[in-house]
C-alpha cells in the first residue's frame, strides 16, 4: 500500500515503489539536506523539490524522463546553429554560478524551488566532488549551463538556464559528449516537461528506471575526470 513517510533526521528513506500516484512520486516529508542524506536519496532514486517555506519533499515519480548519453545530441538544426557561435564550454568552472542562474525568475514559473537551502546543500556536494556543472561562455560571460550529481554511470540531471538563445541545449550537448566520452549509461531528468522533451527524453516506467539504477549506481567512474577544465567540442 502506497504511503506518505515522515522521516526523522536520520531515518531511512522508504521503498521509492511506495510513491504516492497523487501528488504523483510524492514519497516522504522532512529530514535534511545534509550531503549523506542527498547522496542516499539519489543513490535511492529519490530527489528534493519544495517551495520556499515548504518543508522538504521527496520524489520518486512513475513515470521517470530520461536520456540516454549520445555524442550528437541535438537536431541537425541545433548542431548548424552551435558551429557558428564562438562559444567555450567548461565543466566545473563556475558551479555556483550556474546554480544561481538555474535559481533565477522564469517566464512559465512564479518564485523557484531552488531555494538558498538548496543552493547551499548542492555546492556543499559539488565542495566533495559529487555535484557537477557544464557552463556556456560567450568570451567570459557565462550565458548558459546546467548541474546535476553523478551517481555510478547515471548522471542525474537537476536544473538549466541560458541567457542566449539556445545556451542551454548548448550546456546540454556539451554533458552528452564529455558523458559518452566516459562511457556513463543513463541521464536521469525526472519529470518531464516539454524543454526535456524537444531535448530527447523519454518517459520509462519508474520501475524500470530503477531497475537500470541500481546496476549503474555501483560502476565505478575516475574521479578526475571532474576536475575543472575547458571541453574541446568538434561540431
Amino acid at each position: 500500500m502506497n504511503a506518505l513517510s515522515y522521516l526523522n533526521p536520520f531515518d531511512d528513506f522508504p521503498d521509492p515503489n511506495l510513491a504516492l500516484s497523487e501528488p504523483n512520486g510524492l514519497l516522504a516529508v522532512g529530514g535534511q539536506l545534509t550531503p549523506e542524506r542527498l547522496e542516499q536519496a539519489y543513490f535511492n532514486g529519490i530527489f528534493p523539490w519544495f517551495n520556499v517555506n515548504d518543508p522538504i519533499l521527496w520524489w520518486s515519480p512513475d513515470p521517470r524522463a530520461v536520456f540516454t548519453p549520445k555524442p550528437n545530441a541535438g537536431s541537425k538544426s541545433l548542431i548548424k546553429y552551435l558551429k557558428k557561435q564562438p562559444w567555450r564550454y567548461t565543466i566545473n568552472h563556475a558551479f555556483e554560478q550556474v546554480i544561481e542562474a538555474c535559481a533565477g525568475p522564469r517566464q512559465t514559473q512564479d518564485g523557484t524551488w531552488i531555494t538558498k537551502e538548496i543552493q547551499l546543500a548542492y555546492i556543499k556536494l559539488h565542495q566533495l566532488g559529487r555535484a557537477h556543472s557544464v557552463e556556456v561562455w560567450s568570451k567570459d560571460e557565462l550565458i548558459g549551463g546546467l548541474y546535476g550529481i553523478n551517481v555510478g554511470k547515471v548522471f542525474c540531471g537537476e536544473s538549466m538556464f541560458h541567457h542566449q538563445t539556445n545556451a542551454s541545449k548548448a550546456a546540454f550537448f556539451a554533458l552528452n559528449r564529455f558523458l559518452v566520452e566516459h562511457d556513463f549509461k543513463l541521464i536521469d531528468a525526472q519529470i518531464m516537461n516539454p524543454h526535456l522533451q524537444s531535448l530527447g527524453a523519454v518517459d520509462i516506467p519508474r520501475v524500470e528506471f530503477l531497475s537500470q539504477l541500481n546496476e549503474l549506481r555501483h560502476q565505478t567512474t575516475d574521479t578526475s575526470i571532474w576536475q575543472a577544465k575547458e571541453l574541446a567540442l568538434e561540431f
